[in-house]
Parts: structure tokens; C-alpha cells; sequence
């Protein structure tokens, strides 16, 4: 008698990968109803430009964001010591993303990310989900944004050219004692 394999079991899903195509599928059918909508008030012709209106403004945010990243780029490479104050070009660059698709939800959503208080309360929200994953513990390579914020924050405590100073922490009460003569493994990074 042969003993039958039982099957692996897959990964379970997490909550969201699970909602986002409903909430997906929704936000289309709410932006289709919101353009028939507006359409059969103020007419085919103006609901047209306003869709094309909102895609010259968002490419339009879009380039202006990325000149200003460019900018802040050249700047902290000419001198990499200084601190460079946010650029919040990210959240532009998602409010011309958005004013680009077509719809009227997405274009309200784009404001959103656009007004200084709004905006505020949407960094906030951001800075919380990324926190969230990088006191996440899930073992790595389940949670792709997890494993991602937590990459970003390794990168971080590089230096800008890529090397890694190796140093030795002093105690400043006690100071050094003498000589270091004990084995120590070799740093693999």
C-alpha cells in the first residue's frame, strides 16, 4: 500500500490582498456612475474636457515635481552632509497620477493630496502603514511591503557612497582598556 503525499498547504492571503480587488472594482463603478452622472447635467462635450483639463494638470504636477526632486537631488549631491528638508514630491507625483485617470472620484482624491491639511493628515496615514510593516513580524518574503519598507531601512544606514565604516563603540566612562586581543569573527554584510 503507497502512502499518498498530502498537499502543501498555500500561503493564506492577508486581509488586504483579499478586499482589494472588491474595493478595486468598486471605486471603477462608483467613477462610470459619477461620469454618467455629471455627464447628463452638464453634457458629454464638458465632461470631455474636464477629463482632458484634469490630464494637462496632472502631468503638469507630475513635472513639476519631478524638476523639484531633480533639484533637491543636484543639491545634496553638491554638498551630502546637509539635511534636505522634504520635498513631498511623492505626494504630488500620486495627486498627478490620479488627477491623469479618468473620473471625478480620482480627481477629488488628487485635492485631497494636494491642500496642506489634507495632506498632512495623508503623510500621517502613510508614516502609520509604514511603521505598521516595519514592526511587522512577518517572516520575510510573505509580506512584499514589509519586506520593502524594511529593505529601504537597511539602505538608509549606509553612507551616500556606499561604504560601511567598520568602528568599535567606547564606553566614555570607562574608556579603553588596553588593547584588544580577543578573537572576533569577521563582519559579513
Amino acid at each position: 500500500m503507497t502512502q499518498q503525499a498530502t498537499p502543501a498547504r498555500p500561503v493564506p492571503r492577508s486581509r488586504l490582498r483579499r478586499v482589494l480587488p472588491l474595493l478595486i472594482t468598486a471605486w471603477l463603478v462608483l467613477e462610470i456612475w459619477l461620469l454618467v452622472l455629471v455627464g447628463s447635467w452638464l453634457g458629454g462635450f464638458v465632461v470631455l474636457l474636464l477629463l482632458i483639463a484634469g490630464g494637462v494638470i496632472g502631468g503638469s504636477l507630475i513635472k513639476r515635481a519631478g524638476l523639484k526632486a531633480l533639484s533637491a537631488a543636484i543639491e545634496q549631491s553638491k554638498n551630502p552632509q546637509s539635511q534636505q528638508p522634504e520635498t513631498g514630491t511623492s505626494l504630488t507625483v500620486l495627486a498627478g497620477l490620479l488627477l491623469i485617470i479618468p473620473g471625478f472620484l480620482s480627481d477629488l482624491v488628487a485635492l485631497t493630496l494636494l491642500f496642506p491639511p489634507t495632506r498632512a493628515l495623508w503623510r500621517a496615514a502613510g508614516r502609520r502603514v509604514a511603521d505598521k510593516a516595519m514592526r511587522s513580524t512577518s517572516t520575510a518574503g510573505t509580506d512584499a511591503f514589509a519586506d520593502a519598507m524594511r529593505l529601504q531601512e537597511q539602505l538608509r544606514i549606509h553612507r551616500p557612497d556606499g561604504k560601511v565604516i567598520q568602528g568599535q563603540v567606547v564606553d566614555p566612562e570607562t574608556g579603553p582598556q588596553g588593547p584588544d586581543t580577543g578573537y572576533r569573527p569577521p563582519i559579513d554584510g
